[in-house]
């Protein structure tokens, strides 16, 4: 029997001198390797959403459309909202993500509104 089929109790060394058994090290540097895969598709998600909203801004500033549109953010919160509560994330959470997103964004498009006016 090797080292990581035993149980050597809590706090006891297992084979990696931290005290934690290889198992568990094992299974901890795998799913963190999922959450830096997870981190990296969010960035890049991240990424193309500007993209697109860089462009919304510039079709908003050569037609003098207001940088901001209470509206539309209104829908996306309350659509994020049901979007996060399906998934089992909690709504207020996903909210103030959004509404950190669209404040960036809006700074954004008032940027380039002032740059074509």
């Amino acid at each position: 029997m090797n080292t990581s089929d035993t149980d050597n109790g809590p706090g006891t060394a297992a084979g990696n001198g931290n005290g934690t058994d290889e198992n568990v090290t094992a299974e901890l540097a795998r799913l963190r390797d999922s959450i830096d895969n997870i981190d990296a598709a969010v960035v890049h998600m991240l990424a193309e959403r500007f993209k697109c909203t860089q462009q919304v801004g510039h079709l908003k500033a050569r037609h003098q459309l207001p940088p901001a549109d209470p509206g539309r953010e209104a829908s996306q919160i309350a659509r994020l909202r049901q979007l996060a509560e399906n998934a089992k994330l909690d709504p207020a959470f996903a909210e103030k993500l959004l509404n950190f997103i669209i404040a960036e964004v809006i700074r954004h498009h008032e940027t380039i509104a002032a740059g074509e006016e």
